[in-house]
């Protein structure tokens, strides 16, 4: 599936012939994880543009303390930010709506506000997903609640290069009507969620594979973005996506 970031280079690529996407994000690793295996591959490839998204697996399912994250992540920004590099960081989504994940609202919260912060004194760009109220719908998430559906990469991908004041032809898309329910239904999804994705989550965490194949990165290397044709020019700029 093209992610946010895939949309975001392809409108940043777009008549660019010397134009170079790596996008070195791994699903499921934590916080810590991400700067030790992905900090230094971003860096060595001196790239114009950093997104930085990270922190949810911590809270999600590690009880993640907001505090020690955040001093991890003003190092991590420090050091992308001195290269000259355009840097975004992301805040977490606003959950509070959620059966599921309301509760780490508050954890989610306060490291906004350390994001936040770090972001101020790095002098680095917010791409605010808290605020971004179109995700509060549940069409914008994929099925097992934590990633994203086509729909929510394309709506966070257009916010992120209106954040950046970069012109582009992502237009707001009209979601497909829910079906109507009530609220034993809700409840019955949430229960079929439960048994579905949050339970071999938590078990694939405590056991993991002893023969599970090491996770690698998306584009490890510059390229050009998809649909963007290769123009055999050695890449430019570099958007890395980290987390």
């Amino acid at each position: 599936m093209r992610g946010w970031a895939d949309r975001i280079a392809e409108e940043l690529g777009e008549g660019r012939g010397e134009f170079g996407y790596a996008n070195l994000a791994i699903s499921g690793l934590v916080l810590r994880e991400i700067l030790d295996q992905q900090l230094g591959p971003a860096l060595s490839l001196k790239p114009d543009l950093v997104t930085l998204s990270a922190g949810g697996n911590d809270l999600v399912f590690h009880r993640g303390d907001p505090d020690r994250m955040a001093a991890a992540l003003d190092d991590a920004v420090a050091a992308l930010s001195a290269t000259g590099a355009t840097v975004v960081l992301f805040t977490g989504p606003d959950w509070g709506e959620t059966a599921v994940f309301g509760h780490i609202r508050g954890k989610v919260a306060v490291f906004n506000e350390n994001i936040r912060v770090i972001a101020a004194r790095h002098d680095v760009v917010i791409a605010d997903l808290w605020a971004l109220r179109q995700l509060s719908d549940p069409r914008m998430w994929d099925p097992d609640r934590l990633h994203f559906s086509p729909l929510g990469h394309h709506t966070i991908a257009a916010m992120v290069l209106d954040t950046l004041s970069v012109p582009h032809r992502l237009r707001p898309l009209e979601p497909k009507p829910m079906p109507p329910g009530n609220w034993r239904e809700a409840r019955a999804g949430d229960l079929a969620w439960m048994a579905h994705y949050m339970l071999p989550w938590v078990v694939s965490r405590i056991r993991p594979r002893a023969d599970a194949l090491p996770r690698q990165a998306k584009r490890p290397l510059p390229g050009p973005p998809p649909g963007v044709p290769d123009s055999g020019h050695k890449p430019l700029v570099r958007p890395g996506s980290v987390g």
